[in-house]
């Protein structure tokens, strides 16, 4: 593995005061034999307990280290895009703070980054989440299917290793609703994945929820994908079709038998059917027209309270 190469770590932090320590133990001896000058960059994302004050003593600990606190929590793909748009070196690296990616599997990415990829993700070789997690992340590639493509959504994850001039495609985007490999593949086309070990986690419950996965998973499909309108027009192309396949049963019944179909219960199912069409297709509509209004509001994707960044520049 060549050394030629600067990096720089970016790790979202929520609410992880215990392993910001042992992650920045870790990191630094890989991180020394894998390049010649690094950052690692911690990006305080609204935590409730301490991890601010634990990121700036690591900061006054470590040269290499620079800190940057959110207004608030803003979630997790849009705290990496502001530590993203922080770092300073050449390729950049994205991990959890949660120690459930081995830093050491770092070298595994870059080892494949080198053979000319633009992007390289670290596959899990087993993923040690719960049912409902692992569930949730499947939502969350299958999301992700419709908007980058099937074969990138199959290897995306958390752990990645990019160069760091693809954020220019990005570099004017100000969306409330972030989603980072999106982003990424407005820019790159040579996409890559190594297996990966994955730990059980240790420290503390994941901050990421089935419910948080699912919403990710939403904002990903109506925010950069047109696949829902795609589904609705179909399922009111096949609706319509069934209506007018009624229409014909009943004339053709008519013609033939001169009588018609039965009559509450069969209409009521008719009217039953057609409005939970119209309605499903309605809120389609409408999560798209919430989208355009969060952008014409020029809601920020995430604000830096720039009184409190620490490190060494």
């Amino acid at each position: 593995m060549s050394k030629q190469r600067t990096i720089s770590v970016v790790v979202p932090v929520y609410n992880s005061e215990a392993s910001l320590p042992p992650l920045i133990q870790r990191l630094e001896p890989v991180l020394k034999s894998a390049s010649e000058d690094f950052e690692v960059i911690l990006v305080n994302d609204g935590s409730r307990d301490r991890s601010w004050a634990v990121i700036q003593q690591l900061a006054s600990q470590y040269g290499f280290i620079h800190g940057m606190t959110l207004m608030r929590n803003y979630g997790q793909h849009n705290a990496l895009l502001a530590g993203i748009r922080r770092a300073q070196y050449e390729v950049i690296v994205t991990i959890d703070d949660d120690l459930q990616d081995p830093p050491e599997e770092i070298v595994k990415l870059l080892n494949k980054y080198d053979e000319g990829h633009d992007v390289v993700y670290g596959k899990p070789e087993t993923e040690q989440h719960g049912l409902f997690r692992n569930l949730a992340s499947q939502i969350t590639k299958l999301a992700l299917q419709g908007a980058i493509g099937a074969e990138t959504a199959r290897k995306v994850s958390a752990f990645r290793v990019f160069r760091a001039d693809i954020r220019r495609s990005f570099a004017n985007y100000m969306g409330p609703h972030v989603s980072i490999d999106v982003l990424l593949t407005w820019g790159a086309t040579r996409f890559a994945a190594v297996p990966v070990r994955h730990e059980p986690r240790t420290l503390g419950p994941s901050n990421y929820t089935f419910r948080k996965l699912v919403r990710h998973a939403m904002n990903m499909m109506t925010g950069f994908s047109t696949l829902p309108l795609q589904f609705a027009s179909i399922v009111g192309f096949l609706f319509t079709s069934f209506g007018v396949a009624i229409l014909l049963y009943v004339v053709i019944r008519y013609l033939l038998q001169g009588t018609t179909a039965p009559g509450f219960p069969f209409l009521a199912s008719i009217i039953a059917i057609f409005s939970g069409a119209q309605l499903f297709a309605l809120g389609i509509i409408g999560e798209y027209l919430a989208r355009m209004h969060f952008r014409m509001m020029d809601r920020p994707p995430y604000v830096v309270d720039v009184q409190t960044v620490a490190g060494k520049d």
